[in-house]
């Protein structure tokens, strides 16, 4: 049997759902399939459940893709604003956070329950449990799958990207373009743990669990926010945040103080009888202090070392270069860094410029947020751009 509508989307997660909603609103026949049993997988775990929906500092430069303006027009088209527009109409509550970051007071299914209620209100017809097999295109699009067949002019792909392979997560919508001669930009991990071999991490594995307040920096990108010590290697929102630009093989530098001037501090106290370990322990978490010392191989008395010894030692606390030997991997990964090159496609309404009818959105774009609800205003924001022209 051939199921006959105006726009196919695959990928019923945030940016697909958002996509059906708009393309539903404007009379449009949708079918929205995708190969879970659940909805909005994604959305449903993020945060622990509690769903960081999005951000009210979003600009464009909180994106990272080969072609940085390219996300401009739809940031620009639908605003943090008009989804909290949308929660009000629902009688969603939410509350701010730090940095901007807004948070569903009853979570993420309070989140999907409205996307629900907004896609039967459109008329969109959803189809779970639905594995694609053959897509091909003569005078529309032809989808095969394991629920029929269906056909539309108009095929959108929000199949997001490799991140969290255990909730479902496919590299389908890079074949896709593939298939359809759409370039793809390099792939890696983001929002990711980075992590360092066993015998460089031995000195600091028994930390696991201790955090604290940091500066990372890489190139021209510096992220202030708590760093966590694991048992392979570093997290936290400053890893997470820098590990989307780190690259292989280089070093990271980071500030372990950024609050105080430990050089001048170290000038103050230079008279002190106390061990360096201990006297940093006033600054740093006790067990951090201890490892660093042992670490060095340093740690006397503050009053037997020098002025320029104080100081050197100050300059490494202060900017810390430390190389990872990679990341925790796309199983760990929020996010995936590349995708789909927007050189080939519309910014204004995310269809491929050479396939008409053919969209991207979401995560398969090569359009990454950092961390703090910018991949999800992305995913609204590109969805409701396609939708608006599919």
């Amino acid at each position: 049997m051939n199921i006959q509508v105006d726009v196919i989307i695959i990928g019923a997660g945030a940016s697909g759902m958002m996509c059906a909603i708009e393309a539903g609103n404007r009379g449009r026949s949708v079918a929205l399939l995708d190969h879970a049993d659940k909805l909005a997988e994604k959305i449903r775990i993020s945060g622990g459940g509690r769903c960081n929906f999005t951000n009210l500092n979003t600009k464009p430069d909180n994106f990272i893709s080969d072609n940085p303006h390219f996300c401009r027009s739809a940031l620009a088209r639908f605003t943090p604003q008009h989804f909290i527009d949308l929660l009000v109409k629902h009688g969603v509550t939410y509350h701010e956070k730090t940095l901007g970051q807004l948070f569903c007071d009853d979570g993420s299914e309070a989140l999907i329950r409205l996307l629900r209620q907004e896609c039967d209100t459109a008329k969109v017809v959803t189809y779970k449990s639905c594995e694609v097999g053959k897509i091909s295109r003569g005078k529309q699009f032809t989808v095969v799958t394991s629920r029929g067949e269906f056909s539309a002019p108009s095929l959108v792909i929000a199949t997001g990207g490799l991140s969290i392979p255990k909730i479902g997560a496919t590299p389908f919508g890079y074949q896709v373009a593939e298939q359809f001669g759409l370039p793809i930009t390099k792939l890696h991990a983001g929002l990711v743990p980075l992590t360092f071999q066993p015998e460089q991490w031995l000195a600091y594995e028994n930390l696991a669990g201790i955090s604290l307040d940091a500066e990372v920096s890489f190139g021209k990108h510096s992220f202030r926010e708590n760093l966590l010590f694991t048992h392979r290697g570093l997290s936290g929102p400053a890893i997470l945040q820098i590990s989307s630009y780190w690259q292989p093989g280089q070093a990271l530098k980071i500030n372990l103080l950024p609050t105080v001037d430990l050089d001048a501090i170290f000038i103050e106290q230079r008279s002190s009888r106390q061990l360096l370990s201990n006297f940093l322990a006033a600054y740093l978490p006790k067990q951090f202090a201890d490892a660093w010392c042992a670490q060095h191989n340093d740690n006397k008395p503050l009053n037997q070392y020098s002025e320029k010894a104080l100081s050197a030692l100050a300059a490494q606390l202060h900017s810390w270069e430390i190389t990872p030997s990679g990341t925790a991997g796309y199983g760990k990964a929020e996010v995936t860094c590349g995708g789909v090159d927007t050189r080939a496609l519309s910014s204004k309404t995310m269809e491929a410029n050479d396939v008409p009818g053919l969209f991207f959105i979401g995560e398969v774009v090569d359009v990454t947020g950092q961390l703090g609800g910018y991949n999800f205003q992305w995913a609204w924001a590109s969805g409701v751009a396609a939708g608006l022209a599919a």
